[in-house]
């Protein structure tokens, strides 16, 4: 019987494969050129494309392809044969060192932000040897970075490997005052959790909204939702059953370790976790994931729906990122140990993230803005727009101390005694988890818990590893020449925690009392996605990214750009889409049931003219004088939409969330509450109650 372990890895050019492909010098040398981050000899890379060639042709495939990240926040993949022709009508395959390390594509078909014209087309693929090649049905991948003619990045991978590195030096930096001389580089690990819904391809097809937009422009709320917590962590049904362990299949032939799957708090929500690994290969990963959703999902007759806000009234979906910093020789630089108020490593880089996230918490905002996001953040599953950090009482109580001087105490593990001797007993953990926080420290690492589903874990990441390399930087020139390091070092953790501590919230997130104290604390509140890029570009963060040449001004105002037209596109869809769906469905649906009414009660009254018909005349005239409303939000919301016409940039970014996504949401409240009046077999599209319960 075949076994995971038989099949785990076996379309991924992985480690072992190359071992046993390549000539022993070869890759040596190439794993000396990823550990030590040299540039690629041409010799090496036509060793490996032919070894790699070779493999691919073994499992069938005919293709290969640069895949990549652009701005677009999805993959993209141009594909070219391995055939090429040779004399005598005859073909040879070829994939040679220079096709594996460039390829070209559009550079200006993609978003750019103004750094491309659509007359300066050409861009190029590099291959990215850091991360693993892999098969996908008859073609081999090859994961590579993009950027345009002129040099500029026009991907997610590039600025996240240049974090990576920055981050990396400076720690390295730090450590070696520590004496620890044998860290040559230290890693940042991430491991995402997505949540996703499944729903019945029969209902999705049925429905314009969830076709444009991914998610429901309408819908009133079931009798029943989410109310009896009966969904979470509940049996899971055969059909979606069948599809999670295809789907953990198909991940674990591509070497993505998919681990944990349980169904979520909102019915047709569920989640898939996937081990740690480096954030490059971490957000390559959760590319795969994501994609192979969608695709095996068809398979089962489902649509998975990546959207931050699919359905009102349920939980939304999020992506948890869990960021730690872990060194080549296998220490992590989270972990606390067993004493935290005596591992000075472990303070010093815990006080330096507290730094960051506090003097940058609107670059963290900005990572995960978004007009789905919109939607989720601040509502029960999801934290805050205030970003904030939990790291419980116990650490919080070693800091307190640090910074004044006093003992903290012991805080030895507690036993959890279950009451009933047949049971073990276990350690309780020093802290509780805080599901409100946006950032919180959980054992060893950080979860960052206010990513939308749909995005790209790379923008969190680049964010995170750069803004703590700029605070490892200011601590080494404080560090560097210290007579004392161990006083120093104790000196540096209290200043910067007396000075930071405001960002330290070990509370309830969603209640109105934090969003006082968050402002006389004075964080940033920045509720909405225009509010939160106009913040992107601040000549503080300019600065920042430059520094570390993780983006110059020209990449930081191109993505703003960027960021903001795709905001607005966007709302314009959902605005489009919205009347669209009044217009060619429920106005006919709600006129034809108000007509049907009518010559109800004129055939009654008819056959009975005593009878009073109050049930169908109220009804009748209820429903009338909504479709009149709703025809009159519909006028307003085309008028808002034609008046976006002269903004652009931030400036429509901010006019549609201040003026269309406020008329959608008005004729959104008049829908929705015809919903529930009119027959349900006169209503166009399937309901809430349809998509969200009759899943088998």
């Amino acid at each position: 019987m075949e076994t995971v372990t038989d099949y785990f890895g076996s379309l991924v050019f992985n480690d072992a494969v190359m071992r046993e492909k390549l000539p022993k010098d070869i890759y040596k040398t190439l794993r000396q050129t990823v550990s030590e981050g040299r540039d690629i000899d041409l010799a090496v890379a036509n060793s490996v494309a032919n070894a790699m060639k070779v493999w691919a042709l073994e499992h069938g495939c005919t293709h290969y392809t640069h895949w990549f990240q652009p701005m677009t926040g999805i993959t993209a993949e141009k594909h070219e044969a391995f055939v090429s022709p040779a004399e005598g009508g005859r073909a040879i395959l070829e994939f040679s060192g220079k096709a594996l390390i460039k390829g070209e594509a559009d550079g200006s078909s993609f978003p750019s932000g103004g750094l491309r014209a659509t007359f300066e087309a050409r861009g190029y693929t590099a291959w990215d040897p850091t991360s693993y090649a892999f098969i996908r049905e008859d073609t081999l991948y090859v994961p590579t970075v993009f950027c345009s003619y002129t040099g500029e990045v026009l991907d997610k991978k590039t600025p996240l490997l240049r974090s990576m590195e920055a981050v990396s030096d400076e720690a390295v930096k730090i450590l070696h005052l520590f004496g620890d001389e044998d860290v040559r580089r230290v890693i940042t690990t991430v491991g995402p959790e997505q949540e996703y819904f499944l729903i019945n391809r029969s209902d999705f097809e049925r429905r314009k909204d969830l076709i444009y937009t991914g998610r429901t422009l309408f819908g009133a709320r079931a009798p029943k939702g989410q109310e009896k917590d009966d969904h979470y962590y509940g049996a899971i049904k055969t059909r979606v059953a069948d599809y999670m362990r295809d789907l953990d299949k198909e991940l674990w032939k591509l070497g993505v370790s998919a681990k944990t799957r349980h169904n979520e708090v909102a019915p047709c929500q569920h989640e898939l976790a996937t081990v740690y690994a480096t954030a490059n290969i971490a957000v390559d990963h959760n590319q795969i994931v994501m994609d192979m959703m969608k695709k095996v999902a068809e398979r089962h007759g489902f649509v998975c729906l990546l959207h931050e806000k699919p359905f009102a009234g349920v939980n939304g979906s999020g992506k948890h990122n869990n960021w730690s910093i872990s060194t080549d020789t296998g220490r992590n630089l989270l972990d606390p140990g067993k004493n935290p108020r005596s591992n000075l490593r472990f303070l010093l880089f815990l006080a330096a993230v507290i730094k960051a996230v506090d003097e940058y918490q609107d670059l963290l905002r900005v990572s995960v803005a978004s007009a789905g996001n919109d939607h989720r953040l601040g509502a029960n599953e999801a934290p805050p727009a205030i970003v904030s950090m939990f790291l419980g009482d116990d650490l919080t109580q070693i800091l307190e101390s640090i910074a004044s001087g006093k003992d903290a105490g012991k805080s030895a593990k507690e036993s959890m005694e279950l009451g009933v001797h047949v049971l073990p007993s276990f350690s309780k953990d020093t802290t509780d988890r805080n599901r409100t926080s946006p950032f919180a420290f959980t054992g060893n690492k950080f979860e960052f818990r206010t990513l939308g589903s749909s995005f790209s874990v790379a923008g969190p990441n680049i964010v995170l590893n750069t803004i703590v390399a700029k605070e490892l930087r200011l601590f080494y020139s404080v560090l560097k020449d210290a007579a004392d390091f161990e006083s120093a070092v104790l000196n540096l953790v209290r200043d910067t925690y007396n000075a930071h501590n405001r960002i330290v919230f070990n509370g309830n997130n969603y209640s109105a009392e934090w969003v006082k104290e968050a402002e006389r604390r004075g964080l940033m509140n920045l509720r909405s996605t225009p509010d939160a890029l106009d913040s992107f570009v601040a000549p503080k963060n300019i600065a920042l990214f430059s520094e570390f040449g993780v983006f110059s001004s020209v990449e930081m105002n191109s993505r703003f750009e960027i960021l903001n037209e795709e905001y607005s596109k966007t709302i314009h869809i959902e605005a489009l889409t919205m009347h669209d769906m009044i217009v060619q469905q429920i106005l006919p649906a709600t006129t034809f049931y108000a007509t049907s009414l009518a010559q109800a009660i004129n055939q009654k009254k008819t056959a009975m003219p005593e009878l009073k018909c109050s049930t169908e005349c109220a009804l009748l005239s209820k429903v009338s004088e909504l479709t009149d409303e709703l025809s009159e939000k519909t006028a307003a919301l085309d008028s808002a939409v034609e008046k976006g016409a002269g903004y652009s940039g931030a400036d429509l970014a901010h006019y549609s969330r201040r003026n269309i996504v406020p008329a959608m949401e008005e004729a959104r409240k008049i829908a929705d509450e015809l919903e529930l009046l009119v027959g349900k077999h006169y209503w166009p599209f399937p309901t809430y109650g349809d998509i969200l319960f009759y899943v088998n």
